[in-house]
Parts: structure tokens; C-alpha cells; sequence
């Protein structure tokens, strides 16, 4: 590694201290040790020269490594949690399966051994160009209306991944919406008013039947893994979280979830659901079933995300402004 200048160490979303973590989680002692052992296991197994390690970040037990070589800007993504191997292979070959479909996603580069992730040393890994861009922005509706759009293109190629039973395995289908809004509602502590249950109760049961159809979705579809330039979107990245689930569900959850990233987690407005709905019904319609679960599920995510104590950046005010928009219109 030509470079011997240490890389940026910081976390992604916890507040602890990243050597710390860096040491615990990984057992690399600093930040050049990590740059090092990233640069020896890209050299051995992808035949990379790395020129510089910039930017390691720490996600739980998951880290992120931004390199420069001769042939581009690369990120490497490793793991130490053995039971996550096998499914972050998966993952691997899902991602690369979606970039020869055209999808925008960030692609695994294949190792010498032609692998989509690497284990060495009691770690797997896999390496990505960097995507250029930046993250999302919900201010913008252009964006946000792309985003929509490419969450629709990637729900109609995941209900064609040929090896989806192996994506999520052993996973089980997920219970019926109506059972999982009022499993919810039974465990809810005082923070949601009786209103807001009376009213989710009633949506529930005024519902279409229950007969959703189940497939692959991305599972964390929001601002921090959505990469955009200009107007467009560029990639769609970490597809970890990726299960079964009926893609109304996917698709409320996102555009209530939309303006998310790492830290300080805030609602956004009932126009940028509506945009980003918009975009997604441009390539995939919502079924007359999904349309008619539409309110419920967006009304039931806006709930979730409220804290029992503080609320410092305003999920409650926003789920009591749907609450009212819903009571007005019935």
C-alpha cells in the first residue's frame, strides 16, 4: 500500500468510541493495521493493489473500507458474525443476478477465484466499485419520484430471482398483514393514543381480504440506501436485510421511512409519500387489494416509529397529522 497515511475511523449509527470497537469486534488495533490487513487480503485474493485506504466506518459487527486503486475507488465490505456467512453470499449472488438485469445496484467484483465473497481469516468479504453520488435527498421530488420508480423496477425483478428460496433461507412467510397490525396493537405501550388504535382497529377491519401476495423485497429501502445523481438514481445498495414480505408493505414502510440515514431518524412530509407512491405506480400499479391496505400500513409504520419518551425530531407530531388527515376523510 503506497499510502501510509492512516484512514478516517468512525462509526456508521452507534455512539461508542470506533477504536474501541475497531479492537473489540475486530481485533485490528488501529486504524493502519486495519488499512493494511484490508490491502493484503485485496492483494491475495482479488489481485488489487491498494494505493490508499481513506475511510473505514463500523456498522455492529460489519465494517467498511474505502479504497483507492490503480483502476478506480473500491469499497470493501466484511463481516465476522459466522452465522451471517452464508447468507451474505447469497446476498452476493442476488446482487450480482441484479445487475445483469440492468437493476442499479452496486455489483460484488468477482475474486480471483471467480467468488462473490471471500472468507479469510475467520471474516467474509466482498469488494464494489464506489458508486458516485449522494445520498437521497427528500427535499427533492425528482428524486424522490426516481426512487419510487426504481423501488417498483426492483420488486418486479426480485418476484423473478430464480434462486429465491436460497436468498432467505430458512426463512418463514410472513403472517398476514391484518394479524401483524394487531399483534402490534395488542403489544402497544401508552406513548399511541386510543384514537390512533381505534382508528388502525377500524382500518384493519373495513381491509380488503387478506390474500397479498408474498415475494423478495429489499427490506431497508430509505434515503441512506439510496444513492442519487442529478435527477436519477444511481444505486440501491445493502441488500442485507432483504426477506419475504408483500411489496404494499415494502413500499408504505419506505415512504415513511424515506428521509432516513444514520442518526437522528425524522418523518417526512405527506406530499413526499405521496410523490414517492407516484413514481412507484408509474412502472408497478398498486393492486386494487394493495391500494385498499394503502392508509392502514402507512398509518401503522408512522405509529411504530414514535418513541415512548422523547421525540426529539417529530415522529409523533407527524403520525397525529396522518391520524387527522384519515379522520377528516372518513
Amino acid at each position: 500500500m503506497a499510502d501510509t497515511s492512516l484512514p478516517t475511523l468512525e462509526m456508521l449509527w452507534e455512539a461508542c468510541d470506533p477504536h474501541d470497537a475497531l479492537a473489540e469486534r475486530f481485533g485490528l488495533q488501529d486504524a493502519g493495521s486495519a488499512a493494511r490487513w484490508v490491502a493484503t487480503v485485496l492483494d491475495d485474493h482479488w489481485g488489487v493493489r491498494v494505493d490508499a485506504c481513506e475511510r473505514i466506518v463500523i456498522s455492529d459487527h460489519n465494517a467498511l473500507a474505502w479504497v483507492a486503486t490503480p483502476s478506480g475507488d473500491r469499497l470493501a465490505k466484511w463481516s465476522v458474525v459466522p452465522e451471517r456467512f452464508a447468507r451474505l453470499t447469497q446476498v452476493a449472488r442476488l446482487t450480482h443476478w441484479l445487475h445483469r438485469e440492468g437493476l442499479p445496484v452496486s455489483a460484488p467484483v468477482r475474486s480471483l477465484d471467480g467468488d462473490l465473497q471471500v472468507e479469510v481469516d475467520d471474516v467474509t468479504m466482498s469488494l464494489q466499485d464506489v458508486v458516485d453520488g449522494e445520498l437521497l435527498d427528500v427535499d427533492d421530488p425528482q428524486q424522490v419520484r426516481a426512487a419510487g420508480a426504481v423501488l417498483a423496477r426492483l420488486h418486479l425483478a426480485l418476484a423473478t430471482y430464480p434462486d429465491a428460496d436460497r436468498a432467505v433461507a430458512p426463512a418463514a412467510p410472513p403472517a398476514p398483514v391484518a394479524t401483524r397490525v394487531s399483534d402490534w396493537l395488542g403489544s402497544l405501550r401508552d406513548h399511541v393514543p386510543a384514537a390512533a388504535r381505534t382508528i388502525l382497529r377500524r382500518l384493519v377491519d373495513d381491509a380488503p381480504a387478506d390474500r397479498l401476495p408474498t415475494q423478495l423485497v429489499h427490506g431497508d429501502f430509505r434515503s441512506s440506501n439510496v444513492i442519487c445523481r442529478g435527477r436519477d438514481v444511481a444505486a440501491v445498495i445493502d441488500l442485507e436485510e432483504v426477506r419475504l414480505d408483500h411489496c404494499v408493505v415494502e413500499v408504505a414502510r419506505s415512504a415513511v421511512m424515506l428521509g432516513t440515514r444514520y442518526r437522528n431518524w425524522g418523518p417526512v412530509s405527506a406530499e413526499v409519500r405521496a410523490t414517492f407512491l407516484a413514481g412507484y405506480e408509474t412502472v408497478r400499479p398498486l393492486t386494487p387489494a394493495e391500494a385498499g391496505w394503502w392508509d392502514t400500513l402507512v398509518l401503522w409504520h408512522a405509529w411504530a416509529l414514535v418513541p415512548p419518551g422523547e421525540d426529539p425530531t417529530g415522529w409523533g407530531r407527524s403520525a397525529h397529522d396522518q391520524l387527522e388527515d384519515l379522520a377528516r376523510a372518513r
